[in-house]
């Protein structure tokens, strides 16, 4: 009898990278002087996130040959993420992303990822299927649907899974990587089919669906196919919407955001975290934003995420009439 697969809480596929952040506030790239590396890449920090809350869990994705490879494997160790399935490829460069902090809502990304970026060479038959099917949750992003091998490795991934356990589609629009939406709509509809929760903000779901309003958003991400559409709404809160007709509002917590890159990937490892914990709609949208606000107050992504006990700690400040939390600007 074949071995059983490992279990992994939560696998995730997707892109990585090294994050180069500048250790000044305020200032532009080209007067920045010094520098902070990061593991970086959303597929990466959302298993870093969920690792920090305790999670088992586990990337595909692919590297440089390189030293910027190796530290990224060293990254993903010393979070706890397995990293059995996160390969070299000679023939690219390990991607590297600077950003530029304008707080409380400015922070440009630039992206170094060409001719082309190793984690978009994964291949169908590199994949270990069975760990896929059995993980309790799966995740994959918008950004590796961009590239060939990779859109048909998520696509053949998703359709081997078949909606086994929750299976999450990061809508993660990022068109730099595209030549406009209208080339990402058909695979975005198609890993819809797949998956069980889609996650997005309103940009990123009027990609996937046509449509922007939230509630139009969430009826069309369900109507596509999955069971829980989560819209994100910026200072707005969040969204949540079920097929089973249970919902969610919830406000965004209040913090004085110095870097906002990576909290969206802290709220989906929490998310994920309240799925897997079998909480109520309203208390897996309060964990994840509370996860994305501490983030957002911290400088970087993967090394900021939260563990339970400080996003509990958040909550409580949140909910008590005399917390004393800063206001978000």
């Amino acid at each position: 009898m074949a071995d059983s697969p490992q279990y992994f809480d939560l696998i995730t596929m997707g892109r990585i990278g090294v994050d180069l952040y500048p250790l000044q506030t305020g200032v532009p790239l080209s007067r920045v002087e010094t520098f902070g590396k990061f593991l970086g890449g959303s597929a990466a920090n959302v298993a870093v996130a969920a690792a920090r809350l305790g999670r088992s869990t586990a990337v595909i994705t692919r590297t440089g040959a390189d030293p910027f490879g190796t530290y990224l494997h060293e990254a993903l160790t010393d979070f706890g993420v397995d990293d059995r399935w996160v390969t070299p490829v000679a023939a690219y460069p390990t991607p590297v992303t600077f950003c530029e902090i304008f707080p409380p809502d400015d922070f440009p990304l630039y992206f170094y990822r060409r001719p082309k970026a190793p984690d978009l060479e994964i291949h169908t038959h590199e994949l270990d299927l069975a760990a896929v099917r059995a993980a309790g949750i799966f995740w994959i992003t918008g950004t590796g649907l961009s590239e060939e091998p990779s859109r048909s490795a998520t696509l053949d991934a998703l359709a081997a899974r078949d909606k086994a356990g929750t299976t999450v589609f990061d809508l993660d629009w990022r068109p730099m990587f595209w030549r406009d939406p209208d080339q990402a709509r058909p695979y975005y509809r198609e890993a819809l089919r797949h998956a069980t929760v889609a996650v997005g903000n309103l940009e990123e779901c009027e990609v996937a669906t046509g449509v922007r309003e939230p509630e139009a958003c969430a009826e069309a991400l369900l109507a596509a196919g999955v069971e829980l559409a989560v819209v994100k709404q910026g200072p707005k809160g969040v969204l949540a919407v079920h097929r089973d007709g249970t919902r969610a509002e919830v406000p965004p917590v209040p913090v004085e955001v110095v870097n906002g890159l990576g909290a969206g990937d802290a709220f989906g490892g929490s998310l994920c975290h309240g799925l897997l914990s079998g909480w109520d709609l309203e208390r897996t949208m309060r964990h994840a934003n509370a996860a994305g606000a501490l983030v957002a107050s911290r400088l970087a992504c993967s090394s900021a995420m939260p563990t339970g006990p400080e996003v509990a700690d958040l909550l409580a400040r949140a909910a008590s009439p005399d917390a004393g939390l800063p206001s978000q600007s």
